[in-house]
Formats: C-alpha cells, structure tokens, sequence
C-alpha cells in the first residue's frame, strides 16, 4: 500500500522499518520537530526522521497540525504534503502530537495506530509504564481505527503479550515494538475487507503521561508498589532518593515480605550483594544503583564504595 507514516521515537522506527521491508510505499513521512539532546544539546533528529533520511523517504516535521493553533502556516505545509503524498491510509505510531479532525479524513482509508495495550484498558500516553507500575501480568498491542477520541477508535487486529515481574519499560517496550510491528503488516495484509470491532465500554483506565516528579520514591508506599514503579520508570525518568542529600537512582529492586517496624526508608539491613530500606509495608531489598555523574552499578559495588549504615535515613536531605 502507499502509505503516510506517523511518528517519532524509536517505536516508532521499529514499525517504519517492517513496513518498508515488507514492500509497502512510504509516500511521506511526519516526525516531530528535531530537539536538543546530550550533553552539548545539539539538535536531533527523532529515530523516525533517522531512518526516513537513510532511506531517501520525504520527511515533514511540523511542530503542530492544528490549523487554528499556534503554528498555522506549518499545519498547512502538512496538509498539503499529504495530499501531494496521493496515499492510501495513515499509520500512526507514538507520533506525539494530536492528530485533529482533518488528518482523520485526509487519505481515503483514514488512519491506523499501533497502540501497545490490550484496549480499553492503558488508554493514554503511557500503557507501556503504567501496565507495569499497575503490577499487570499481561499487556498487547491493538491496531485501532482512529477516530475523535483518545485511544477510543474500533480494533482491527490485536495480540496478547504476557511480561514478567523482571521486565522493565525498555524491555516490554522491544517486545511491543516487535509484536506491534508484525500486526500491522497483518493488517494491512486484509485491509480493507477486515471489520473493526468497537472497543468494550467496561474495563476502560487511562495511562496518564509519565511525569519526572512521580520518580522521587515515597518510602511510605509498599515494598511490592515500589519495586513496580521502579521497573516502570526504568529508562525514564529513574526512579530516585536523597541518601545524605545526594540523589540516588535505583535501578533494580525486590520486594520482600517483613514485619520489621522501623520508619519508612531506614536502612535495615546490608548484605555482599544488596541492602535493605524499610517501606510503608514490607523491605525493599536493592541491587542497582547509580549516582549523579556515574554509570549503573550494582549494589555491591556502591555498598563497597560508600559508606552506607544501618539506620541510615533514605530520602531526607541532611542540609
């Protein structure tokens, strides 16, 4: 088929990649403007705009595609280019702007997504860090009919993926990128004869946007909630606590069951290999961490660096 494709980060790319492999057209390809990115913040093209480039694809990168918005004369460059583009269907994958009304009805197929969550549930910006954060066993991907609504679109093909409690957002994310990959070919093999079933009305959650201030550990939360919230925001944004007022990310966790009563975020215990913090209910026993400037290490190498106590409190600036 010819094809607009949508998107940006490295998800993004995964898809791009199988369907250009598998033969179809990319006509033109919409990516979010380049941003500043390490140390040097010099400007970077997005994975998408990355491959598209290596691949002699026509790339366009509005900053908006609202034709009301602040960026009018950018969303008219676009519209323009898909019309020019003569192509078939959109694929729309974490593009990471709002797709209006227009965009919906400007090739004649309309416009898929690859949504990486079994809908209704993980609506949103996030399925991917909040299925694991939420302590869920099992996550997909959906190919979606898009329409006016957020992740509300009828479902033309999907695929379950069970994950395991040691899976962390970059893993499941490879996984999904993978298997979300492989279902659209599958879908666009059957297009258009294939029927869209609409989305159930019960079981509906929303993946809210990951938030930086949401990494900072609340030892007052259960050992088990932690542990999850670590694997979920692990790249990003890491999830982090002052230990003698420096910032601490930890990287890797387990949670265990203890009857110790001691104030949440109390060093209880040092092991080799790890060591043990108090929590709202249960020990959160650690064994990755970095600190600001370093690289991962395990516990046992920052055990045998820092000076670390039992009873020493987590998460309270002694300034």
């Amino acid at each position: 088929m010819r094809l607009v494709f949508a998107g940006t980060p490295e998800f993004a790319r995964t898809a791009l990649a199988t369907l250009h492999k598998a033969g179809h057209d990319i006509a033109l390809v919409l990516t979010q403007p380049d941003r500043p990115a390490g140390r040097g913040m010099k400007l970077q093209a997005s994975a998408v705009k990355q491959y598209a480039l290596e691949h002699h694809m026509p790339v366009c990168q509005p900053h908006s595609l609202r034709l009301d918005g602040k960026y009018p004369d950018e969303a008219l460059v676009a519209q323009q280019a898909i019309a020019d583009a003569h192509a078939e269907l959109m694929v729309v994958v974490a593009y990471g702007l709002l797709l209006p009304e227009w965009t919906l009805h400007s090739v004649p197929l309309g416009c898929l997504n690859i949504h990486a969550s079994l809908l209704p549930r993980w609506r949103g910006a996030a399925p991917i860090q909040r299925a694991i954060e939420a302590g869920d066993s099992e996550t997909g991907v959906c190919i979606m009919q898009m329409d006016a609504g957020l992740d509300t679109g009828a479902v033309l093909m999907q695929d379950s993926l069970p994950f395991s409690d040691t899976d962390t957002s970059a893993s499941l994310h490879d996984k999904l990128a993978a298997l979300g990959s492989r279902l659209i070919v599958d879908t666009l093999a059957v297009l258009p004869q294939r029927q869209a079933q609409p989305q159930a009305t019960e079981g509906v959650t929303y993946a809210a946007k990951i938030l930086k201030d949401e990494a900072l550990i609340d030892w007052r939360l259960p050992a088990l909630r932690l542990s999850q919230r670590i694997r979920a925001f692990d790249p990003f944004p890491g999830a982090h606590t002052l230990c003698e007022s420096q910032v601490l990310k930890i990287w890797s966790a387990t949670a265990l069951d203890s009857n110790t009563h001691a104030t949440p975020g109390t060093v209880v215990q040092l092991h080799a290999d790890a060591f043990d913090v108090a929590t709202g209910d249960g020990v959160l026993r650690v064994h990755q961490v970095q600190r600001p400037g370093g690289k991962r290490i395990s516990a046992a190498e920052y055990l045998h660096s820092q000076t670390l106590s039992v009873g020493m409190l987590l998460g309270a600036s002694t300034d």
